[in-house]
């Protein structure tokens, strides 16, 4: 750290250890174990499953691995579970955390297991969907009323706005939330230098903390950071359920931006697996009408059609556009242009890191 941090620098530490502590506080209030979801053991079987998985979904697994124990082919797998950003995740597995399934945020995050030789080349054609088991698109959270009038991805540039969002270099939420503006911006990467332009912007005037993850960002927002928070659609459901009992200060609106983009979470077993079947079995269970319903229930858009047609009630919002991964030229390009260590949007990270 330079000798006379900026008052920007000074702003971002302060308000990362407030973040951090109270992350940690609310871990220790709620048991700190994730073997018993809702009250229910899930850790006991002759069998076991490691999952390692990104911080937004445990509310998911939370429903979906009792349901998974209730059929016949898990009723004796017991679980243990860890979830944290994606990317210091699949860095860990990648070291040789001990793991039978991940769950990451964005594809690249198992790329890299697959060039650490633990998760197997063809992982994409091993289950449903290209592995992909459940998924969301990008919203932006309020403040209850919307007292700023935010609707828009350009409503976020407005002066005064203050933006939540993680930082791309752990989250992998943080790279969907950008790609979304960045799409709108660049009409689907047509013209790239205008959804940098908008990226540059954000960044610089209007992102003030840089949170690990996509639940360290939302716990910053509802500690009262901020004016919006960017972020999966199922994490503002989840905040906007919880309006009834949170104080006035925490309760929240969204925003389905009429622009946004597809977020596909996937799923894959690692080769380094002491049960196999078991893993396999799992992972299979989450593309079941069963398991299907559990995700939506837990906020996250089933990828079963009818089960998505079942449900699109529980996802209320217009969208006119939304974009994809392949709307940008798969993920090797948008890593490589974007997001790898000389991306456009790594650039600005660091410009901004530097000041």
């Amino acid at each position: 750290m330079p000798s006379n941090p900026t008052p920007r620098a000074v702003r971002s530490l302060l308000a990362l250890c407030v973040a951090a502590l109270l992350t940690a506080v609310l871990a220790a209030c709620g048991g700190g174990s994730t073997d018993v979801p809702g009250g229910q053991d899930i850790s006991s079987g002759s069998r076991r499953i490691n999952l390692i998985a990104y911080a937004t979904p445990k509310p998911g697994f939370d429903l979906v691995i009792p349901g998974f124990r209730s059929t016949p082919d898990g009723h004796d797998i017991g679980f243990s579970q860890s979830y944290g950003a994606s990317g210091d995740q699949s860095r860990k597995v990648a070291r040789g955390l001990p793991t039978d399934v991940v769950n990451l945020s964005v594809a690249p995050d198992i790329t890299r297991l697959v060039k650490a030789g633990v998760v197997d080349e063809n992982w994409e054609d091993e289950f449903p969907n290209k592995s992909v088991a459940f998924g969301s698109v990008v919203a932006l959270v309020v403040r209850e009323g919307n007292p700023k009038n935010i609707h828009t991805w350009d409503d976020l540039l407005r002066p005064g706005i203050s933006v939540v969002t993680p930082n791309p270099g752990s989250s992998g939420s943080a790279k969907w939330n950008l790609l979304a503006p960045y799409a709108a911006a660049s009409n689907g990467g047509q013209n790239p230098q205008a959804g940098l332009d908008y990226v540059r912007s954000l960044v610089r005037d209007h992102v003030r903390i840089l949170p690990k993850s996509g639940r360290e960002a939302t716990t910053a927002f509802e500690q009262g950071q901020g004016d919006v928070l960017v972020t999966y659609e199922n994490e503002a459901l989840m905040l906007k359920r919880h309006n009834d009992t949170a104080p006035a200060s925490q309760r929240v609106d969204y925003v389905i931006p009429a622009q946004t983009f597809r977020i596909d979470n996937p799923i894959a077993v690692v080769n380094t697996t002491h049960d196999r079947a078991a893993a396999d079995s799992f992972v299979k269970y989450q593309f079941t009408p069963d398991a299907q319903r559990l995700w939506a229930k837990a906020g996250f858009r089933p990828v079963d059609p009818a089960i998505a047609a079942e449900t699109a009630a529980d996802f209320p919002g217009r969208i006119d556009r939304l974009w994809t991964v392949d709307d940008l030229g798969g993920w090797k390009k948008i890593d490589k242009d974007l997001f790898g260590k000389s991306g456009a949007v790594t650039e600005i990270y660091d410009e901004e890191a530097g000041k």
